[in-house]
């Protein structure tokens, strides 16, 4: 037995299985000694696990004797493979497939260079240092040119260092089905909040200004803005509601159009709920 294949049991199954996929992606291959299939994906599994060095772990489990661990992963026929990652179901399929299929099913759970180089940006950002984190996610564009997710997270970063222009460069280049994506919607919200992305003003000649002039409604939109871009979303957000109820039309609807960016912003927050009742309520 190679030194990345295992015999797993129920009492190496957290070790080997849960604990080690937080490291790398983890095979489980349900087996059983009367399976004439299992006979051929076992090897290969094997030899496919010593080529790899590492890069994943190959779990062997004898379902006839461990029929609770078969269970528990609903396996209804042999062979069953199933791959685990940071603990939880990535990929899987059943019966003896030809290595060219296992290679595939491989090269879908296995991290590419490019993948590896995005965690240890995460970690890099994680600690503070986001020039090396984007150094990092240059390196891994090198790799794989074609990968979004790596203009993503380099978006985010520069949002974080107020290079505004830079960043939307970057999430302008994304495919049209990817700028649908979630995250990049909440990063273009964050464009219009960025501190330092709405001019000079601060918040006290803003409130300044606003107490001289009521109606200002730009400085009303900055100050808005500026409250957002704080972190200080409610107070934010209730500027917008006045400015909507005293002039909803303003510069085409501005601040309707600044409130569901706010929205986006917040993804699932709560007060995403609770402003949208008062939004429904303030244009109605």
């Amino acid at each position: 037995m190679g030194q990345f294949a295992f015999d797993v049991d129920a009492t190496n199954f957290q070790r080997i299985v849960l604990d080690g996929s937080q490291q790398v992606p983890v095979v489980v291959d349900f087996w059983a000694p009367w399976c004439g299939p299992c006979k051929t994906l076992k090897p290969l599994l094997e030899k496919l696990a010593d080529e790899f060095q590492g890069k994943f772990i190959l779990a062997k489990v004898n379902a006839d004797e461990n029929q609770e661990l078969a269970a528990q992963f609903g396996v209804r026929g042999i062979p069953d493979v199933k791959a685990i990652h940071q603990g939880r179901i990535v990929d899987g399929f059943s019966g003896a497939l030809p290595e060219a299929a296992v290679r595939e099913f491989l090269a879908r759970i296995i991290p590419s260079p490019a993948e590896e180089l995005r965690i240890q940006a995460a970690e890099q950002r994680a600690g503070g240092d986001l020039a090396a984190a984007l150094q990092t996610l240059g390196e891994a564009s090198k790799l794989d040119m074609e990968n979004e997710q790596v203009r993503i997270d380099a978006a985010d970063i520069l949002l974080d260092l107020e290079q505004l222009d830079e960043a939307r460069r970057l999430l302008d280049s994304l495919t049209a089905l990817t700028q649908m994506d979630d995250r990049v919607q909440r990063l273009r919200a964050r464009l219009s909040f960025v501190p330092g992305g709405q001019g000079s003003d601060d918040e006290a000649a803003l409130r300044e200004q606003i107490a001289r002039q009521p109606d200002d409604m730009q400085a009303r939109l900055n100050l808005a803005n500026l409250l957002v871009g704080q972190g200080r979303h409610a107070e934010g957000m209730d500027e917008l509601l006045w400015m909507i109820r005293h002039d909803r039309a303003w510069n085409e609807e501005a601040a309707r159009k600044q409130m569901l960016a706010v929205f986006s912003l917040l993804g699932g927050h709560p007060l995403v709920s609770e402003y949208r009742r008062r939004l429904s309520s303030a244009l109605n």
